[in-house]
């Protein structure tokens, strides 16, 4: 009997071991849109988000209800070399046509790769719930932009449900250089013309409509009954999206970022974005403009957003997150 009992709590504990393995697996490795590689994080509360290797791009960022936090063209264009319209895109090292290079750069039109083995990253929250990517500079981009450069991007979900992403870029080559850099997150919301942006009051901003010329926002807030496309300079690290419709409240935190574009089309025609869609999204794009990152050889450059949804009125913590 007891030799039965024992067989029985051996063969407990191995499932239970490899379910833990299952429940522990860091992320799958799958195809996407057209056969593109993009790999799949889930948390043990199923909470998730998607990354596709191509662009290094965030596509999805699910809470435990399954609602997507993040908003993707209905006509986005999954087919390289153009870029996927929505999720979360990486722009560098060029941010939209503030210099000779092609509008946001070239990253995300590149493929990258999983990091093995990425070097300790300092003070970044701690989540089991995360994937690491690398870019390096290649022949063909030296010929557009001359720098030796190695990109790595981590994409993560907090305990709480948040996402967060921390972008390293490392100059090696043997010259100083500098970059213009941001991320541009298409943010879900009920109805664009339901919501709210707080946080940019008094700032500075460059109207992107009127060839960059520089105002001053004194409202209170921002809201939405046309096209908008602003460059806010020096702006604080927290900038909250408010959503009347869901009673919810996406905060945007941001580190290395100095400036933030805030961007609807409202019905502004774009090729690879759905007649309707723009009433679905907002974008609030941590970004580094004004005064460009300037990195001497074996420099690194850092930038985090992390990106958490509350219920309204509860932007500060202690909070429960809105799921």
């Amino acid at each position: 009997m007891g030799n039965k009992a024992n067989l029985i709590f051996l063969w407990a504990m191995l499932v239970a071991v490899v379910a833990m393995a299952k429940e522990h697996r860091p992320f799958e490795r799958t195809k996407g849109i057209n056969g593109l590689e993009k790999i799949i994080v889930r948390d043990r509360r199923g909470r998730s988000f998607e990354v596709y290797l191509y662009g290094g791009q965030v596509t999805s960022w699910k809470n435990e209800k399954g609602e997507d936090l993040l908003f993707m063209s209905t006509k986005a264009i999954f087919k390289p070399p153009t870029p996927i319209r929505g999720g979360i895109p990486v722009l560098f090292p060029q941010y939209a046509n503030t210099g000779p290079l092609p509008s946001h750069g070239f990253v995300r039109q590149r493929f990258w790769e999983i990091d093995a083995n990425p070097p300790h990253l300092p003070s970044h929250p701690s989540s089991g719930a995360h994937v690491d990517l690398i870019l390096k500079s290649s022949e063909a981009d030296l010929k557009i932009w001359p720098n030796k450069f190695v990109y790595r991007l981590r994409v993560a979900l907090g305990h709480g449900g948040d996402l967060t992403l921390t972008s390293r870029v490392k100059n090696s080559d043997v010259k100083p250089f500098n970059f213009t850099v941001g991320l541009h997150p298409y943010f879900s919301v009920s109805d664009i013309s339901q919501i709210q942006v707080e946080g940019l009051q008094n700032l500075d901003y460059l109207d992107q409509q009127k060839n960059r010329t520089r105002f001053t926002d004194h409202g209170k807030v921002i809201t939405f009954n046309s096209q908008l496309d602003r460059l806010y300079l020096r702006t604080p690290k927290k900038i909250r999206i408010v959503d009347h419709n869901k009673k919810k409240t996406i905060v945007v935190h941001k580190e290395g970022y100095a400036d933030a574009v805030v961007w609807n089309p409202w019905e502004k025609k774009v090729s690879d974005l759905g007649v309707e869609d723009y009433k679905r999204f907002v974008a609030v794009e941590p970004v580094a403009v004004e005064k460009p990152i300037i990195l001497k050889p074996r420099q690194e450059w850092k930038g985090v957003l992390q990106v958490s949804v509350v219920p309204s009125g509860c932007s500060r913590k202690p909070c429960i997150p809105h799921t």
